[in-house]
């Protein structure tokens, strides 16, 4: 009799998260379907061209990629595959986002930042980086639906806030740099209306204030749902 009695109870309380996460229907995987386009109309539209010539619009498909699409997908991915993201170990949050911090900074430096401009092929390997890159972290960070571990969640926390700092840092030295950084600003015709220096400035506030306020925006809310989700004091086994 109690076993009958205990038996239900556990499965109560361990299954209907991953048992509603498994049954996840087309409504419930839109965020997927959303990252997918947003992606498309960033690679496939005007902007790549566009980007060829301003420094700012190459960090607006930047910024697309792993401040919007990159969260869209993976939040997807752990509705679609919770089993596959809930067995992410907690500390490969802190080590996706050291994987982040070399693609972006990486990509940054200017031969290469240079490349990704003029060449497609290296802006094909950039923009498949920043993806890769940008989805580990997120999906690292936000684990699967319904699931409570908590040292997982934390270790998120620490690795969008590392993600945030990171990207505020280096939009500032774009921003606060007193000449252009990359020889694409003479060599390639920078955006109407705006100079060099102006066109890496915008550039630079955009990383500093997009990137930075995404991963600190997604930071704070891992955070809130650590507190939120930490088991009852009271319950008994």
């Amino acid at each position: 009799m109690t076993r009958a009695q205990s038996s239900p109870a556990g499965a109560v309380r361990t299954a209907p998260g991953r048992a509603e996460a498994g049954r996840s229907g087309p409504a419930e995987l839109w965020p997927l379907a959303a990252g997918l386009l947003l992606l498309a109309l960033l690679w496939f539209g005007p902007l790549p061209e566009r980007a060829r010539g301003s420094f700012a619009a190459h960090m607006v498909m930047h910024m697309g990629v792993v401040a919007v699409a990159a969260p869209l997908l993976a939040v997807g991915i752990a509705r679609a595959v919770p089993r596959l993201v809930s067995s992410f170990p907690p500390a490969l949050a802190i080590v996706a986002s050291a994987v982040e911090f070399v693609a972006v900074w990486t990509w940054h430096a200017p031969a290469l930042h240079d490349a990704a401009r003029m060449d497609p092929t290296f802006l094909i390997l950039e923009q498949a980086s920043f993806l890769a890159a940008g989805v580990l972290v997120w999906a690292t960070a936000i684990g699967a639906p319904g699931d409570g571990r908590v040292a997982a969640r934390a270790a998120g926390v620490c690795a969008l806030l590392i993600t945030s700092m990171h990207m505020v840092l280096l939009g500032g030295l774009l921003l606060f740099a007193p000449r252009p950084l990359y020889a694409c600003a003479e060599v390639c015709s920078p955006a109407a209306a705006l100079t060099p220096l102006g066109d890496q400035q915008l550039g630079g506030a955009l990383m500093l204030v997009i990137g930075g306020s995404a991963y600190l925006a997604g930071g704070l809310a891992l955070l809130s749902s650590v507190l939120r989700d930490r088991a009852p004091t009271g319950e008994t086994a």
